[in-house]
Order: C-alpha cells, then structure tokens, then sequence
C-alpha cells in the first residue's frame, strides 16, 4: 500500500520494532515489559516476562494450552495482545501454588496422574482452577463439558476429571468443616 510518498501509512502509524510499555499484576507482582502492538499475551507473558509453565499449542484459541485468568477469568493467551493486558491482572499456573507447596487442584492431578507430557496440563488446570470457582460442585458430566475446549493427546481425560472432583469434594469438606466450626 503506498499513499503517493513513498511510505506505508500503516508503517508510519506503527513503526517496525516500535515498543509498547505494558505493565501486569503477575501472580499479584507488579511486572513491566515492553512489546510490539502485534505481540501476542502468550508471547509476553513467556518471553518478556519468563513465566514460562504458559504454552503455546495451537496460536487459534483451540487447543487451550495458552489458558491463563485476566482479572480472574480464564482466557486464551493466544488470542488477545499484551498491550490489551496493560493494567490488567494476570494469573498462570505458577500463581496456583501456595510458595512452594503445589495447590490442592494440582495435588489432585499429580495424585490422580493427570498428565503425562504435560504440555496442556497448565492450560487445563487454569480451565479448572476457574470453572471451580464459579462451579464449586460440579458433577462429571459438567466437568468434561469445560474440558471439551481442551486438547489432550495423553491422558484420555479420565484422570483429569478425577482430579478435579477430588478438588471439589476436598474444597467442599473444608467449606463445611469452617461453616460447622462457626455455627
């Protein structure tokens, strides 16, 4: 495209290399950066910032693997740029566990073997870690139907749904153990 001068307007609006301040809450860490305009979230989070346990799978959305929260919902880091994240908070699944002890969702999984390669595992335990959240008692049914918008090539999902209804049942134990220690 050439505006009769010689020069791309979309070049001159966005310079090649042009960097773009972008600041995060990371795992409830302030975390600056700088991008391009086209840089995905995934890319951002993975090579400006290091927090590596996010993967890029399929760069359309599909696959799941890039799952991360943004201001505490799940979203798929492939899809959205880092300088739409500015300002934003940001969870991967190294804000899942507690210092160095693993969560209790990621102590189900290891418990149930739900992983093997584990290439999708940290997009599906950001999946999980939200549906429980909105879904405290979710039933098996319930819980492959959030996993339909994952790919795993290894585990056949079984342990995963496992895993996730431990959590909940875990979760839900200690719900009622608070409610009966203050009734």
């Amino acid at each position: 495209m050439n505006n009769g001068k010689g020069i791309n307007p979309l070049h001159a609006a966005h310079p090649m290399g042009e960097k773009h301040a972008v600041t995060v809450q990371l795992n409830g860490s302030t975390r600056y950066g700088a991008c391009e305009p086209r840089e995905l979230l995934s890319d951002f989070i993975r090579h400006e910032l290091g927090a590596t346990g996010t993967h890029v799978g399929c760069e359309h959305g599909v696959c799941g693997a890039c799952t991360v929260h943004v201001d505490g919902v799940a979203c798929r880091s492939c899809l959205m740029l880092a300088v739409q994240a500015d300002g934003r908070r940001i969870d991967t699944v190294e804000g899942l566990a507690a210092g160095n002890a693993l969560g209790d969702l990621q102590q189900a999984f290891r418990r149930h073997h739900a992983l093997q390669c584990g290439f999708c595992t940290a997009g599906i335990l950001m999946s999980c870690a939200d549906y429980l959240q909105r879904v405290p008692d979710p039933t098996e049914a319930q819980i492959r139907e959030m996993l339909s918008g994952h790919i795993c090539r290894c585990t056949g999902y079984t342990p995963i749904v496992q895993a996730v209804l431990e959590a909940a049942s875990l979760r839900r134990a200690q719900r009622d153990a608070l409610e009966v220690s203050h009734a």
